[in-house]
């Protein structure tokens, strides 16, 4: 019996796997490890179970605007530099 839970299950839950993630925006399984590995993705993960878990709608919003840059022509480093500089002018306002 499969473990994969139901896209209705998906849809209800605050969080997700990075493969339900992937399921949700069409984006290949290794592009989003690759923007979790560059810290680009946030994630949260529990201490006895090493499973990440993703802000769904969150996480969703920020795959959608990376993929934007990327068809804007925008790099990795320019993204995550972006990335940098929107959290740090949000910080500012709260």
């Amino acid at each position: 019996m499969s473990r994969r839970r139901t896209m209705e299950a998906i849809l209800a839950s605050d969080y997700v796997s990075i493969g339900e993630l992937a399921r949700l925006t069409g984006c290949r399984y290794s592009t989003l490890k690759h923007y979790t590995e560059e810290g680009m993705l946030p994630f949260e993960q529990e201490e006895e179970n090493l499973t990440r878990r993703y802000r769904r709608e969150q996480s969703i919003q920020l795959v959608e605007w990376i993929r934007q840059q990327r068809k804007a022509g925008r790099s990795v480093p320019e993204i995550k530099e972006l990335l940098a500089e929107n959290q740090h002018t949000c910080s500012e306002q709260e």
